[in-house]
């Protein structure tokens, strides 16, 4: 059968569950829904989740369109964030710096001994997810893990990808083929957390060599940013059980990482967790502050720079190379700020480990006491928890690697 999928697929209308088992289309070990697995699991192949992005001029609204798909955006609309794109040719990196992922995770599995050949398929550009199943399947693969590129925990960075694979499944027709399980969120992760640790004491060393007469405790202050959601989605956002409060898993994750990062760099400076990309309209609430509302701020508390942290991203990709290497760097030099903008993980030789250490977490099915983690929210569950992450917009869709809804 083909793998030549070229758009993406329609929502999923349900979700295979195998005779008395509580999670879709997931491997014996991790069907019964329990929050971690400490069953050894025989994993064979991966398969890497990217969001995808456009790598052309003629790829923009057509991908912008898949992003925002039962939202009912004109074009017209759409072509005001297709600008950024355009601004580097159409093209965003996203694509190649997950090819690039693709091809450290293969060679630190290799280096491993572990015989797992890595598929890729995206969300909402070519390769689609379909595809990747469809190959590996034709392959001859039957029992999958899965890797999104997305650490934390809310609707659009991990139940959606959840809700994806769903789709993906019944589009292809293998929900009761194929077995997929899905990787924990890694927010607190060693591997992720370290490239932070290493930028920010990076930057700190760059500016007390530019002026060793600063006072850095009180001269520069850090901003740790993330995409910025609406507000119902954030408050939504990890298991309801926990009662995170305001903002969610996704504003609790991503403060504890923060203060993981302060305290593992050695530094006592400010800082904050500022929010970017917001694309919603003004009147529905989405998390704040923005950080060039917050580096606007700066100079009035005595600030002399700021250190950019995009915490909340794993690779370079357009809302990083826009939202803050072009615009909030603008904002900051307006203000007299120096800004230093630190590296996000990439395909840096920590996280790609750190990830092949979740794969095999899994495959030996590691108990949890034994699972490294930074904070105290860790470490996160294997599977999804009941009523995790709703779409406060749309509701619950069929989804895998988690408990219905």
């Amino acid at each position: 059968m083909s793998a030549d999928f070229t758009d993406k697929p329609a929502p999923a209308t349900s979700a295979y569950r195998a005779p008395g088992a509580a999670v879709a289309s997931a491997t014996l070990a991790a069907e019964s829904g329990a929050p971690y697995i400490e069953t050894p699991t025989a994993y064979d192949a991966i398969l890497l989740l990217g969001f995808g992005g456009p790598e052309g001029q003629d790829d923009v609204i057509p991908f912008l369109r898949n992003v925002t798909r039962g939202r009912g955006i004109p074009d017209e609309r759409l072509e005001e964030v297709a600008h950024h794109y355009r601004h580097f040719g159409g093209i965003s990196p996203i694509n190649e710096q997950n090819r690039e992922l693709k091809a450290a995770l293969a060679e630190e599995l290799g280096a491993r001994g572990l015989a797992l050949p890595v598929y890729w398929g995206n969300r909402n550009w070519a390769p689609y997810i379909t595809g990747a199943l469809q190959q590996l399947h034709d392959d001859g693969h039957r029992t999958v893990l899965a890797i999104a590129t997305s650490a934390y925990s809310s609707f659009s960075s991990c139940r959606q990808y959840r809700e994806d694979l769903a789709d993906a499944l019944e589009a292809t027709a293998l929900s009761s083929t194929l077995r997929i399980d899905k990787v924990r969120q890694f927010f607190d992760h060693p591997g992720f957390v370290a490239p932070f640790v290493a930028g920010v004491s990076s930057a700190i060393e760059t500016l007390r060599s530019e002026h060793p007469d600063w006072d850095l405790d009180r001269d520069v202050e850090v901003l740790f940013s993330t995409h910025s959601i609406p507000q119902s989605d954030a408050d939504r956002s990890g298991p309801p059980e926990l009662a995170f409060g305001a903002g969610g898993a996704y504003v609790a994750q991503h403060r504890a990482v923060a203060e993981v990062i302060m305290a593992l760099s050695g530094l006592s400076s400010p800082w904050q967790l500022v929010f970017q990309s917001r694309s919603g309209p003004p009147a529905v609430p989405w998390l704040e502050p923005d950080i060039n509302d917050a580096i606007r701020e700066l100079p009035a508390a005595g600030r002399k720079a700021v250190v950019v942290v995009p915490v909340g991203f794993v690779s370079d990709h357009m809302e990083v190379m826009w939202d803050l290497d072009t615009e909030a760097s603008e904002t900051a030099h307006e203000v007299g700020l120096r800004m230093i903008r630190t590296a996000t993980p990439g395909t840096t030789p920590s996280y790609v480990a750190g990830l092949v250490d979740l794969i095999e977490e899994r495959i030996t099915g590691m108990p949890e006491a034994q699972r490294p983690h930074e904070t105290p929210l860790g470490p996160w569950f294997d599977v999804c928890r009941t009523s995790c992450c709703e779409n406060a917009r749309l509701g619950f869709k069929p989804a895998l690697a988690g408990l219905a809804p």
